[in-house]
């Protein structure tokens, strides 16, 4: 880190949201510096897929792209966990301290801290999530098309998931686990044959780092080549608390189109406001919120021109 610490934006989180956004600011010639503690949501992943001109890059790689590019622009990238941000005591930015005890100021803030994965706790779920326990079928549906696959159940819209499943594959069985199906939600399985099989899920059987199957309470193994769920996903939204951000009812942060939340100065992007964003998205929507945040404060740089500061005596 340089001895600057002083910024228009500082932003938290350098996953494909935070870098997007850096990347368009420092080209609107602001100063930014990107805090990263380094702990991505899709780090278990070998590969993204469906960005486009990127799709099968593995994501450290894309990370590595987005950072060389950021820094080409002057942009500064800290390694780093943020201990705590709050609005600075002449109430003209922020200050953001580090777990390491330095301290960054900056004019605006831009949170893309992500969500994490709170997943069933079944024996095989941890150790295989990413590889071949899986949730998103846009993700890596394509990759295990026409194979066994198997849903859990147990998480909210199993059932749902199961039916979105089927897309890429006509041997789907859903899992309820601890799940009670409905009448209807089994004449609408049957209609688009996806099995079930009832039983609590025991552990995911796993040979020679792979995944084989799903070992059932009474000793029963489902042979599967991969296994959906839909994970809780949990936003990370402490720091965003801390500052005083309204939440709604389902504990996400309350943002508009662009990413502003209900406190002025603080901005959102990615995961920790949007569980649907994929990688692609969540970029996306650092860019878009980038230039709200850019288009704010040249607001901010007509009116002091206006109504410059009185000199001090």
């Amino acid at each position: 880190m340089s001895g600057m610490n002083s910024y228009d934006v500082v932003v938290i989180g350098g996953g494909a949201a935070g870098l997007s956004a850096a990347l368009v600011l420092s080209r609107a010639r602001r100063t930014v510096a990107v805090v990263d503690a380094g702990a991505p949501r899709n780090a278990p992943a070998a590969h993204l897929q469906g960005f486009l001109s990127r799709d099968g890059l593995a994501p450290q790689d894309l990370l590595a792209l987005g950072r060389s590019e950021v820094t080409a622009y002057g942009v500064e990238l800290v390694d780093g966990t943020v201990a705590a941000a709050a609005p600075s005591a002449a109430r003209t930015g922020f200050q953001v301290r580090l777990t390491d005890g330095s301290v960054l100021t900056a004019r605006r803030l831009l949170v893309a801290t992500g969500l994490h994965d709170v997943l069933p706790d079944i024996p095989g779920v941890q150790e295989r999530w990413g590889r071949d326990l899986l949730h998103c079928p846009y993700c890596h549906g394509y990759e295990v098309r026409d194979q066994p696959l198997g849903v859990l159940g147990g998480t909210a819209e199993a059932v749902q998931h199961a039916q979105l499943i089927r897309q890429w594959s006509s041997d789907v069985v859903l899992f309820p686990h601890t799940d009670a199906l409905t009448a209807q939600q089994r004449d609408q399985l049957a209609g688009r044959g996806i099995r079930v099989v009832e039983g609590t899920v025991q552990q995911l059987v796993v040979e020679v780092d792979k995944l084989s199957g799903v070992e059932l309470d009474d000793g029963r193994v489902v042979h599967r080549a991969a296994v959906f769920v839909r994970p809780q996903f949990v936003p990370h939204t402490d720091l965003l608390v801390s500052l005083g951000c309204d939440l709604d009812d389902d504990g996400w942060v309350r943002s508009d189109a662009v990413g502003r939340t209900t406190v002025p100065g603080v901005s959102v992007a990615g995961n920790a406001a949007n569980p649907r964003a994929q990688v692609i998205t969540a970029a996306g929507e650092g860019s878009s919120a980038a230039i709200a945040l850019n288009n704010d404060l040249v607001d901010e740089e007509v009116h002091a021109a206006q109504h410059p500061a009185p000199k001090e005596s």
